[in-house]
């Protein structure tokens, strides 16, 4: 016996086919069926589906020695919708146009073998260009524009030069002909959301803004060199990070983060080929946190870290080594200071980090301490 959910879910699922409507079709005075190829194999006109209940206009589709090639129209409460043309594989070809009810154009587009080509638009229902766009034979879309029903202008992709005439005049907004464009561009209510300028195609600064009109987010091109900003609502910067701009794409160079009132609490940087260099931090009173340095290269690349009291007295000082591929290991001599810079403890670390001796000085300097440690964790005092 079924149970209540699996009759709900079948009847869930029949429902949509059982509100579907039944079409009847006729092709020069006569019925046909378009699932039938027998009804239709040989024949040339424009076939004309009917809605049976209605009576309504709903399909004309064209064929041409019983394959249907041609114009394709659609409609919807007996005003057309949708038009456009197939070739014999059955794919879009040529001139596509779509219509809201009250037949104002919504979408133009140009067609080849069912690929888009060319000039590609879109309206809002008042007519308003809504998005233009720029399709080439390989490669896709290429360049691009939207608007809000207002007119203004909400988004912005440039191509290497200028493609979207007569639709935008993408030559100014893109700053083509040696001039940079400053662009501003708006949501569907009409706020301000983006100003950019643009010089040949590319853009060289961005800025997103809030609902407050202060910034969210920078960005910044200048030569080789990419700068990102993320702001608090309340205008604070939060990050800022430095890209080198190559061939292959971007390498890191400085990633900054800032408090929520604007102190910088890291830095690190990168070198040339995206190796670490350093990382430092800092207490919110502006006193350094802890400082990390590399240096060498390969598999002699060590690490040198450094950690500070909110004094500005160093806390600890130690050595590892950092290959590219490895983990990090102790090396050397490890040291802890109190908040007056004095020495308090020393560990000493083997060449497979491993702990080997440890000491302790009290707050005058006297040694309390000095152990010599164990592979299993034991230890003694160290021999005089």
């Amino acid at each position: 016996m079924s149970s209540p959910r699996t009759l709900l879910l079948a009847a869930a699922l029949a429902a949509p086919f059982a509100a579907m409507a039944i079409q009847d079709c006729e092709l020069n005075g006569q019925s046909v069926n378009p699932a039938n190829g027998s009804t239709t194999a040989g024949k040339t006109g424009l076939m004309r589906c009917k809605d049976r209940d209605s009576g309504e206009l709903q399909r004309e589709q064209e064929l041409k020695n019983g394959v249907f090639m041609g114009i394709v129209r659609y409609y919807g409460k007996g005003q057309l919708i949708k038009e456009h043309s197939v070739n014999a594989n059955g794919n879009v070809e040529g001139r596509a146009r779509e219509f809201s009810p009250t037949g104002q154009v919504l979408r133009e587009a140009t067609y080849v073998n069912g690929s888009e080509r060319g000039l590609v638009r879109s309206f809002h229902p008042n007519g308003q260009l809504r998005r233009a766009s720029f399709y080439a034979e390989a490669g896709g879309e290429q360049a691009s524009v939207e608007f809000n029903e207002s007119g203004q202008l909400s988004a912005l992709r440039c191509g290497d030069r200028p493609m979207l005439a007569p639709a935008a005049d993408d030559a100014k907004l893109c700053g083509f002909g040696g001039r940079a464009s400053e662009v501003e561009l708006f949501d569907t209510r009409g706020t301000l959301r983006t100003r950019a300028v643009w010089a040949s195609g590319k853009r060289q600064r961005s800025e997103n803004l809030y609902d407050n009109g202060k910034p969210s987010a920078q960005e910044e091109i200048t030569g080789s060199q990419r700068t990102e900003r993320r702001f608090s609502a309340e205008g604070v910067k939060r990050t800022e990070i430095v890209w080198l701009l190559t061939e292959r794409g971007g390498i890191r160079q400085v990633e900054q983060a800032f408090s929520e009132t604007g102190t910088l609490v890291r830095e690190q940087r990168w070198n040339a080929t995206g190796e670490p260099v350093s990382d430092k931090s800092f207490f919110l009173n502006g006193q350094p946190r802890s400082q990390s340095v590399y240096s060498g290269s390969g598999e002699s690349r060590t690490l040198e870290n450094t950690t500070f009291h909110d004094n500005g007295q160093r806390a600890s000082l130690g050595r590892y080594s950092a290959p590219p591929r490895g983990r990090q290991m102790p090396a050397g001599t490890h040291q802890r200071f109190d908040d007056k810079g004095t020495l308090v403890a020393e560990s000493v670390y083997d060449a497979k980090g491993r702990v080997t001796r440890e000491r302790a000085w009290d707050e005058a300097g006297k040694l309390q301490r000095d152990d010599e440690v164990f592979e299993d964790g034991s230890r003694k005092a160290f021999a005089k």
